[in-house]
């Protein structure tokens, strides 16, 4: 088996004073955890999780031990999470996404929860492996709103599955995929595949630069972007050789990558409870991705806003086109009004000098001017140069003034 060349890169980002995303690149196991639950919570929640989940970095006989490896790690990852929480009610509300990726012969397993990604470059096509937890992913599915809605959602950043104290037994998605050399594994928080486009994202993974480098041009364009959140990024290349040199030490970034600080656990003399009972934080997030439980309730709350919320758009569409559709008709409407106070000389379809009202020009199939008053005087009885002037119409500031012109006209082929 080809060795796994692969890199890990982790950023702060613009906006955020902390690193609240952690990675891992190790040997066999490739890992991306994106902490939330504000500046107390969110970096311990991904430090914790990834720490107790690189446990089981090792080499398994089939990719199905792997598999239940994984989301056994990622179980007790949880309890965890849950126990430390309970030690120290100060983090009460934090939380993570666990993407995590395990390689096995020809075979890899993968273990996720959260919106954090797992993308698959293989012979110039992406695709996006994993299933975001979100309630957009969710009205995505339903037919509700498209994928580009979605980037836009104002709750975009609701997450329905996450690993902390909120679920003794949370709903973890598990699958294994066959790979083979030359294939490209991305795994990424938030903070890249929320800010970076998919052909961007296509193109850094189409290049034959090492992972490391794929990496930090990945983060790059984050940070170019503005960066509002954390940018974690994982590259497991698949036994091609010609990219990058093999990694034979795994590398731990972000929040994982420092010892954990949080104070000692405080005596209290509150009553023994089961985090999981605790179905919504006391404190919510403070970033911009938050958990919220996966109820029936919950979910049929926010499914009525979002309708509210289409019903009022739609509403506002529809009187701002009547409104510009009352401004066309009375734009049309004033405009033809003026243009019946407007008169000219002219010939008329018997070839006789006439008065018209009107404006000589016509608006597309609409005719600015009819014939007002005809005379008995032949355009054609008319000296040459009135002729012309007639043939070529002849402008009067009012009906008096036309009526003037005709006069002229008159005594002119007499």
């Amino acid at each position: 088996m080809a060795a796994n060349r692969a890199a890990a890169v982790s950023h702060t980002g613009k906006i955020r004073s902390n690193n609240q995303d952690s990675g891992y690149a190790g040997r066999e196991l490739f890992v991306v955890a994106d902490g939330m639950g504000g500046h107390a919570g969110g970096d311990v929640a991904s430090a914790i999780a990834v720490n107790r989940i690189r446990e089981a970095d090792a080499e398994y006989e089939t990719a199905s031990e792997a598999e239940f490896a994984l989301q056994s790690a990622l179980i007790a990852a949880n309890s965890l999470l849950a126990e430390t929480v309970f030690e120290h009610p100060e983090l009460t509300g934090m939380g993570t996404t666990v993407s995590a990726l395990m390689r096995v012969g020809d075979e890899v397993a993968i273990a996720h929860i959260g919106d954090s990604r797992i993308y698959l470059f293989r012979d110039g096509e992406l695709s996006q492996v994993s299933v975001d937890h979100t309630f957009v992913q969710r009205l995505v599915d339903s037919g509700r709103i498209t994928e580009e809605e979605a980037m836009v959602h104002p709750r975009r950043s609701v997450l329905m599955r996450v690993l902390g104290d909120v679920d003794a037994s949370p709903e973890i998605d598990t699958l294994i995929l066959a790979t083979r050399p030359g294939d490209r594994w991305l795994i990424c928080s938030d903070g890249l595949s929320g800010v970076v486009k998919n052909d961007d994202l296509l193109a850094a993974l189409a290049s034959k630069d090492a992972p490391k480098q794929v990496a930090d041009r990945l983060v790059k364009q984050s940070l170019d972007a503005g960066a509002p959140d954390n940018v974690t990024v994982v590259i497991l290349d698949i036994g091609d050789v010609s990219r990058g040199d093999i990694v034979k030490d795994p590398v731990t970034v972000g929040s994982a990558s420092a010892p954990l600080q949080f104070g000692e656990p405080k005596p209290t003399t509150r009553a023994a409870r089961l985090p999981t009972l605790r179905l919504h934080p006391v404190r919510p997030a403070t970033g911009p991705t938050h958990f919220e439980p996966e109820s029936d309730d919950y979910l049929d709350e926010l499914i009525e806003e979002d309708e509210r919320r289409v019903r009022r758009r739609r509403l506002t569409w529809m009187i701002g086109l009547a409104v510009l559709v009352v401004a066309i008709v009375l734009a049309v409407l004033f405009g033809y009004q003026w243009t019946q106070s407007r008169y000219f000389v002219g010939a008329s379809p018997a070839g006789k000098v006439a008065i018209y009202q009107g404006v000589q020009q016509n608006l597309g199939p609409i005719v600015l001017s009819h014939v007002y008053e005809e005379t008995d005087v032949p355009v054609k009885s008319l000296p040459q140069y009135d002729k012309q002037l007639v043939q070529q119409t002849i402008n009067a500031d009012d009906l008096a003034a036309a009526r003037a012109i005709v006069d002229q006209l008159t005594d002119a082929a007499k």
